[in-house]
């Protein structure tokens, strides 16, 4: 493959050569014909095999037996393994040990091509003319420097210099990491993109130091990299380098009405103004400074959770903050009056699925409610209008005003655009669902307690039954209780009523044997040993 990488490329400067030297028009095509022959004549001889542009190239030079690896990085959210073109069109690509280069030129209009590999020493010869020192060097560096030096040598040679097949080599990671490994890397991985995946919640991304083959250290501070962009925080890494990811010494959190909440880890001399100011970027417009409610989980002289509530002050004199604390600073909107919604209400939890959902509530619900000073009942009900089921008897609701029963016809709200309330929402107000459906309540000792729908005419044993029945080692002889809504206590030939609640005793003499048998045989054991005890003495 390289083989055809290199002949290709000298017909290319072999063009340029003939563009420029009129004169020799008719030797560059009669070498570009013999180079087209060498490339497509000897393909099915090539034992490497061509390996498509997206794929690994492998080369073996000699001694040198450098074999690109099969690398993963991350840039867009894409995964790529490192490649020559990328490596070239970036300014960055430093020459790195293990890169191998292709140096092309015509010699009195022969083309000829070399194959340099950079070991570790980062000596290369450039041709028979010279030996040049790439170390710390960028691939455009190199390659300007090497043309000049055939140009200089060779005249109107149409020489190119290019990278054929970038390095791989190891970079070892560890300290506070899941596991020290030692991950491959090449001229273009960032550290950022080796710890992904690796960190644990002490890992600190504020100072993860390089200690490079030489032994210098530098420390880095990745956040400043994320969040403002700073790249000299997140530099590529070089071949011997180790990677030390320090222990984090302060993380905190802040939520409520900051810009950006999340758990930040802060720096030295860094407490609640700066949290506030650059991590949280700033305060949200309705933000109330005067409740800020700070939980302390660390604390060598308080009990752990500790509430501590601060205001403007605490922020201007920068109050000082500990490992774990966690900041809450509180919303303008959080003052707004509350009334109640109570009833026959559907809360649809976030966790539902499948059929879980849309299914009516068996049992009362009470929902505190913000509004708007002087906001119209039709706006609330509309806003709020996915709370009522099948079961909420919209017509017959009401609102609890100060004891006083007011009517309101959710209904024709709901269902007439133009109607609007005579009624206004008012703090603490009580806005009470009916339910359509009533329910008829078994409890006690039975399989499975809860409430069932109330069907006219159905006795008492019917709803046992749809509570799995007794639980026949608590309960001896179908023994109930049965209460209607009132609290009256009804036979089991009375007729069910709604809201009846039936209850099955646990009265089985073999549980409450079963039960305390082992405390009563425990005391008489013991009263036993204290008669033996006795009577030996005496």
């Amino acid at each position: 493959m390289k083989k055809y990488i290199c002949t290709i490329v000298s017909i290319v400067f072999l063009s340029a050569l003939g563009a420029q030297n009129t004169t020799g028009n008719q030797n560059v095509k009669t070498l570009q014909t013999q180079m087209t022959q060498r490339i497509f004549g000897s393909q099915s001889s090539d034992t490497s095999g061509n390996q498509s542009s997206d794929t690994m190239n492998k080369t073996s030079t000699g001694t040198s037996g450098n074999q690109t690896a099969n690398i993963s990085n991350k840039t867009s959210g894409m995964n790529f393994v490192p490649n020559a073109q990328m490596a070239m069109s970036s300014s960055d690509y430093l020459v790195t040990a293990g890169d191998i280069y292709t140096l092309a030129f015509a010699v009195n209009s022969t083309p000829v091509t070399y194959t340099i590999s950079v070991d570790s020493s980062y000596k290369i010869r450039v041709a028979n003319i010279t030996v040049l020192d790439a170390s710390g060097k960028t691939f455009l560096q190199l390659k300007r420097l090497v043309e000049q030096i055939v140009t200089e040598n060779y005249h109107l040679s149409g020489v190119q210099f290019i990278l054929t097949s970038p390095a791989v080599f190891n970079v070892e990671i560890m300290g506070e990491v899941q596991e020290t490994q030692t991950k491959p890397a090449w001229a273009l991985s960032r550290l950022s993109s080796l710890l992904e995946e690796m960190e644990t919640p002490y890992s600190s991304e504020r100072n993860v130091t390089i200690t490079s083959e030489s032994g210098v250290k530098k420390s880095y501070d990745l956040f400043k990299a994320a969040r403002r962009g700073d790249l000299s925080q997140d530099p590529y890494v070089r071949p011997g380098d180790t990677v030390t990811v320090n222990r984090i010494t302060r993380k905190v959190t802040i939520t409520g009405s900051v810009e950006r909440p999340g758990t930040y880890e802060l720096l030295d001399g860094e407490n609640l103004r700066q949290l506030i100011a650059y991590y949280g970027n700033g305060l949200q417009e309705l933000a109330d400074t005067s409740r800020i409610e700070l939980t302390r989980l660390i604390d060598e002289n308080e009990k752990p959770g500790k509430k501590i509530y601060l205001a403007q002050k605490s922020i201007d004199d920068d109050y000082p903050l500990v490992c774990y604390d966690s900041v809450f600073i509180s919303s303008y909107t959080e003052l707004q009056p509350v009334m109640f919604m109570d009833g026959a209400l559907y809360l649809q939890s976030e966790t539902m699925t499948g059929s879980e959902k849309g299914i009516a509530p068996e049992s009362s619900a009470h929902v505190a409610v913000s509004f708007q000073s002087g906001e119209n009942y039709a706006f609330l009900i509309r806003r709020y209008k996915t709370m009522f089921s099948a079961v909420s008897d919209i017509e017959n609701a009401y609102i609890i005003r100060k004891g006083q029963d007011i009517p309101i016809d959710i209904s024709r709200i709901l269902y007439d655009a133009s109607y609007y309330s005579p009624e206004f929402v008012q703090p603490y107000d009580t806005l009470m669902i009916p339910f359509k459906q009533a329910f008829v309540s078994v409890a006690g000792a039975v399989n499975t307690p809860g409430r069932y729908p109330y069907i006219p005419g159905r006795t008492w044993d019917y709803y046992i039954g749809l509570a799995g029945g007794f639980v026949v080692d608590k309960n001896n002889n179908q023994t109930i209780t049965i209460k209607d809504i009132k609290g009256n206590i009804l036979q089991k030939s009375d007729p069910i009523t709604p809201e009846t609640t039936i209850t099955a005793a646990t009265n089985s003499f073999t549980y409450y044997f079963s039960k305390y048998s082992p405390v009563i045989t425990t005391f008489l054991s013991l009263i036993s040993v204290t008669a033996t005890l006795i009577a030996v003495t005496q």
